[in-house]
């Protein structure tokens, strides 16, 4: 299962990009989301196999991108704006209400092989932006003609390329030691081996180069199924690129080139983690997330049981009601004789539950400011605090990452080129810890944010002696 984000559709030779614009929808009268898809089932080869409906409890990610199955139909969530694009992405536009829980339907699609062979190998007017390519090497596009000289259809071109990646080459987190110039020839023809965005690019630029339409789609792949509570925990780890080829009649089909890794067996201690995720899903569920929704699904349990059983509640309820009131009238006694005493016990037992309000906010500031310090003890989470540390500063000079920026996008964004350099390197260290597990880039990552804040205090200066010199 593969959960969607973004569809990125401009590549300059380094990186891709998203240039579709946004379209509002029009909530129901339920309030739900319709969400049309972008290509009619009834006259497509590829139709519905049947619907699901999921619901997703979501960390913070900084991004307001809904992650939704192939094909949504359906949203639904306490959302007042949403909006999508033409690469079928779906946003929340209500900066008050960030995602963290929403409810969904999607229609999985059931691919008929037979017909996509048939498909016409002409890509209508509309789809040349996804045709466009920068100078490429010219090894790429002939290396493309020589993995297809076999295959009639587009189909069996796409399935070619995406065969030959996934067979020929191999998967790995660790980026290389220095930057390429043409990081995409490096891979195919040096390298051979990298992460999911080299594998997804190569396909994507080898099928425009046939005159395919592709686009690049972000999001998550898989995730981990805890039967402790009967969810699918995706973690930051699934984060994955996979390529979406156009067929006339058919529409957007999805690719996956990357290799397919081995699944993590989860035995004696190492089921730990699903023991902790079942905790926390429980936390946001029904103490964090509790709402009307939930209240009446815990009335339609109630009414399902026995009527036995509802009567002896209900009679419980009656002797914990009365002895509620009999206590309430005993504390108004006490309260009444002695409201100093009272007060004191009050303003107490209020700052009790204030402390254990802010206790997981502090451990976890405490745990960050440990990880920042030690970033041996582990890498890939020291990595993303420090990059996160990073791009707070770095706002503060102006240069603001979006949230469809990757890391490398942002440092291209960077017009000054001291500063540039430095995140560079900054980025390239973190993306080896977080990414490859480097031990030693992790450890790197401190004075490189050190050289990043001196170019900060550096410019600040000059702001000041401007101002101060105006």
């Amino acid at each position: 299962m593969k959960w969607r984000g973004v569809a990125l559709n401009n590549f300059d030779g380094r990186v891709w990009s998203n240039s579709f614009a946004q379209t509002q929808v029009r909530p129901g009268g339920d309030g739900s989301y319709r969400l049309a898809p972008e290509v009619d089932p009834r006259t497509a080869s590829v139709v519905a196999s049947r619907s699901i409906r999921y619901r997703v409890l979501m960390e913070p990610l900084g991004t307001n991108v809904f992650f939704l199955a192939e094909w949504p139909r359906n949203l639904t969530g306490t959302f007042r704006q949403v909006s999508t694009d033409a690469g079928g992405a779906v946003y929340d536009l209500d900066a008050d209400h960030p995602i963290n829980r929403y409810e969904a339907e999607s229609q999985l699609p059931d691919i008929d092989t037979d017909e996509l062979r048939l498909a016409a190998n002409t890509a209508p007017g509309e789809m040349d932006r996804y045709l466009k390519l920068p100078p490429l090497d010219v090894r790429i596009s002939k290396l493309a003609e020589d993995i297809t000289a076999q295959a009639p259809s587009n189909y069996e071109k796409a399935v070619a390329v995406e065969r030959y990646l996934s067979t020929h080459f191999g998967y790995t987190l660790e980026l290389p030691s220095s930057v390429p110039a043409d990081p995409l020839a490096h891979f195919l023809f040096e390298r051979k081996r990298g992460h999911c965005e080299y594998f997804a690019s190569s396909m994507a630029v080898m099928l425009r180069s046939l005159r395919i339409p592709t686009r690049i789609v972000t999001g998550f792949r898989g995730g981990e199924y805890n039967d402790l509570t009967g969810q699918y925990v995706v973690r930051a780890s699934d984060a994955h690129s996979w390529v979406e080829a156009y067929f006339p009649g058919s529409g957007w089909i999805s690719f996956d080139p990357t290799p397919a890794g081995s699944l993590l067996a989860r035995t004696g201690w190492s089921r730990m983690d699903l023991y902790l995720d079942a905790a926390a899903s429980f936390w946001r569920e029904w103490i964090i997330n509790y709402d009307v929704g939930h209240q009446r699904s815990l009335s339609k349990d109630a009414a399902t049981g026995s009527r036995l059983f509802v009567d002896q509640a209900r009679r419980w309820i009656e002797r914990q009601h009365s002895a509620l009131l009999q206590w309430a009238r005993r504390a108004h006694n006490h309260f009444t004789a002695f409201p100093v005493r009272w007060l004191g016990g009050l303003i107490a037992f209020t700052a009790v539950l204030i402390a254990l309000w802010n206790v997981r906010r502090l451990i976890g500031g405490m745990r960050a400011r440990s990880l920042r310090a030690h970033p041996e003890r582990a890498p890939r989470e020291s990595a993303a605090l420090w990059y996160d540390r990073m791009v707070k500063r770095m706002a503060r000079l102006g240069w603001r990452k979006s949230p469809s920026q990757t890391p490398l996008d942002f440092v291209a964004a960077i017009q000054e080129t001291a500063l540039q350099e430095k995140v560079a390197r900054f980025t390239r260290a973190y993306e080896s810890a977080r990414f490859g597990k480097s031990v030693d880039d992790a450890q790197s990552l401190p004075e490189l944010f050190k050289e990043v804040t001196a170019t900060e205090t550096a410019d600040l200066r000059k702001t000041s002696n401007r101002a101060a010199a105006g």
